[in-house]
């Protein structure tokens, strides 16, 4: 069997309006699975537009070749954005479809495992039954800590001075919680400051170092006011502190680095290798983040990953976007010998992502693991296709059709 592309799929719903998921069909029946987030319309646009012309009639097998073909076709006009994460979901669609027509997991296509479980951390993100965010924000992030420790989860990340940035002027949007986004901010109170660290300070009065705290800045702060966040955290033994400014000047998260003694973890924004390859080679981050739902999928984040292993800087796992970039980035973790832990929300693997896979995740005692299944080990239910909130759009060589209901 030649697998030829024969069909492509993006599908969202108007429950989860920012995840999109992309299904590559082939002429033997399998079909593929990938993911991305942010502003289905676009990568929708990206997919049959553009990349149909590229992927439709070709062999599902040269995956590296689509890769270069995507990429430097966009790369024509800026690749950043919705190109590079239309892209990302191809990718591991296509990784997806090489698993399930050999029979093997993507960690053994890749190379096999360097390890058969990793940890988690949970970002506390509220939603369903796990209403973390109002949880640890409303000023209980200390009994919160002590669930998730109940529960074998030892590390944690919250964002707590997010409610006092620059606010936008307008909606928050589709994000994780109030203040996530909007512009820089180049100055703190100093009570908003103490106020930020007092909910690092519940969780250690509380849990004391049983758990580990990282703390997410969503690129809100300039550097001097990110150098005063840093030195206020240092007493309180961090895990890491998370992209406490925007990524886009990469000297400046070396001069905080050297300002300060926390880890620094940079970035799920960046894009490609190219993106980080400043970060890495400037002694710019001690942790290194890629979000292979937006970076570029699965080949291109193992470079990135191969990359900072030169320089023996460990790995996390962006997510907070949906359950296939948190399967996919599960093989690829449990791959890469310079792995860390990964990020999880229970509130969405507890929850909504059992709604819509056809396998749930197994997280235990803090660990997360793989069944060994063929491709990814799971697929999109296809009652998903019907609901009344579901879009879809499809190309096949014939034709580009919008089923969509909502």
């Amino acid at each position: 069997m030649t697998m030829k592309i024969t069909r492509l799929e993006t599908i969202w719903l108007d429950e989860q309006p920012n995840t999109t998921w992309v299904r590559i069909h082939t002429d033997d029946g399998l079909v593929g699975l990938g993911e991305t987030f942010y502003v289905p319309r676009a990568i929708s646009a990206m997919v049959h537009d553009v990349f149909a012309n590229l992927l439709l009639g070709r062999s599902a097998f040269d995956i590296e070749s689509h890769w270069q073909n995507m990429f430097y076709t966009v790369n024509f006009f800026g690749y950043g954005g919705s190109e590079t994460r239309a892209i990302s979901a191809v990718d591991v669609a296509l990784w997806d479809l090489l698993g399930q027509y050999t029979g093997q997991p993507i960690y053994n296509l890749l190379g096999g495992r360097c390890r058969e479980s990793i940890w988690v951390y949970n970002t506390c993100v509220g939603h369903g039954k796990h209403q973390d965010y109002q949880r640890w924000a409303g000023g209980h992030s200390g009994d919160l800590a002590a669930e998730l420790l109940s529960q074998g989860v030892k590390a944690m990340k919250i964002w707590p001075f997010d409610q006092f940035g620059v606010p936008l002027g307008g909606p928050v949007g589709q994000r994780a919680g109030a203040g996530a986004v909007g512009p820089v901010g180049y100055h703190l109170k100093r009570e908003d400051l103490k106020k930020g660290v007092s909910y690092v300070e519940d969780i250690r009065n509380t849990v004391g170092d049983k758990i580990e705290i990282c703390i997410e800045g969503h690129a809100r702060w300039d550097l001097t006011e990110s150098v005063k966040i840093a030195r206020a955290l240092e007493p309180y033994d961090i895990m890491w502190l998370e992209e406490i400014m925007p990524p886009d000047n990469v000297e400046s998260y070396a001069r905080l680095k050297q300002d300060t003694t926390i880890p620094l973890c940079v970035s799920e924004r960046l894009i490609s290798k190219f993106g980080f390859r400043e970060v890495i080679e400037k002694n710019a981050a001690d942790i290194i983040m890629p979000d292979m739902a937006w970076c570029g999928g699965i080949s291109e984040t193992r470079k990135i990953c191969h990359m900072a292993e030169t320089y023996l800087l460990p790995i996390t796992s962006h997510d907070c976007i949906g359950p296939v970039a948190l399967w996919s980035a599960a093989h690829l973790m449990l791959h890469i010998p310079n792995a860390m832990i990964v990020e999880t929300v229970r509130a969405y693997y507890d929850g909504w992502y059992n709604e819509v896979m056809t396998e749930p995740l197994q997280i235990r005692d803090g660990m997360i693991t793989l069944s060994g299944k063929p491709g990814l080990g799971t697929a999109l239910r296809e009652e998903v296709l019907s609901r009344a909130d579901a879009h879809m759009e499809y190309s096949d060589e014939k034709h580009r059709i919008d089923m969509s209901k909502g």
